[in-house]
């Protein structure tokens, strides 16, 4: 399991980051200030650094991880927005993420640094017979050695499941990450487009074996 290092002190924004990448499947061990981060740093593969920290800055606390650990990729966090403060992290860190971000741009500036510094897990996922490719983003049929395309949409929800796998999501959960907007009771939308999805994907759509239904609840995908 890849470690992130999480350098925050705000309690709610770190609360949410923590528990959605933790949801992606890293492991986060989450500081409040820069005190002890180097001693943590070594075992880590990643570190996320907010910029207003008590104590020490981010700066130059990133500059200190990044003596002690010069190839660990470094994401600066920050609600400034001024070109000089961009350029002074940039100095030693490998992205900088204004405030507010969605957490998948988060996840998605992780993987990217990751991958550059090889420690990216695979880049293809197996589930019964298709083979997704992450990094070309496409999706192959082993039945027939063709590429199963996807719309938009289809491609989103189907990701959306890769990014959580084995866990049971809510029709809201899917909805609101998919279309980032409201999801209301009743609405058949995203039933419509799983049910074209499993007919691209599955073997046998009125029998699913890779997105099973949930009764009363929502979806999985298991790995």
């Amino acid at each position: 399991m890849r470690k992130i290092l999480y350098i925050e002190d705000d309690l709610e924004i770190g609360s949410w980051v923590k528990e959605d990448l933790e949801q992606r499947g890293f492991e986060v061990i989450w500081l409040k200030s820069g005190d002890g981060a180097e001693k943590v740093v070594v075992d880590s593969d990643i570190v996320i650094l907010d910029v207003m920290l008590p104590g020490l800055d981010g700066f130059t606390v990133g500059q200190r991880l990044k003596r002690e650990m010069p190839n660990i990729p470094i994401i600066m966090l920050s609600a400034r927005t001024a070109v000089d403060d961009k350029l002074q992290g940039l100095q030693f860190a490998d992205d900088y993420l204004t405030k507010p971000f969605h957490p998948d741009e988060l996840a998605a500036r992780i993987e990217v640094l990751l991958r550059r510094s090889g420690q990216s897990l695979t880049t293809e996922i197996h589930l019964k017979h298709i083979t997704v490719n992450l990094a070309e983003n496409t999706i192959m049929d082993s039945r027939t050695d063709e590429e199963i395309i996807l719309t938009g949409k289809q491609y989103q929800i189907f990701m959306y499941f890769l990014k959580h796998p084995n866990q049971i999501l809510t029709k809201e959960q899917i909805y609101e990450s998919v279309w980032d907007e409201s999801f209301i009771e009743g609405d058949k939308t995203l039933m419509v487009h799983i049910r074209y999805l499993r007919e691209k994907i599955e073997v046998n759509p009125s029998s699913p074996e890779i997105i099973e239904t949930i009764r009363g609840i929502g979806y999985r995908v298991k790995q």
